[in-house]
């Protein structure tokens, strides 16, 4: 019975770091995804501004 019950906490503990692996994949690609918007954002931000002081001067 010990062995069972071993058996299935390694299991658990197998899954448990499989999840935490994956978790922390999806972490690093949510990250770069972020870091990948922030400078788009940056960019149409700053095409934005330049519209904008354009049409200031009209």
């Amino acid at each position: 019975m010990d062995t069972e019950l071993f058996s299935d906490l390694e299991r658990r503990l197998d899954m448990l770091l499989e999840r935490y692996g994956a978790l922390k994949r999806e972490n690093e690609q949510l990250r770069a995804d972020n870091a990948r918007l922030q400078q788009e954002r940056e960019g149409v931000k700053g095409r934005i501004d330049g519209i904008l002081r354009k049409l200031e001067g009209i």
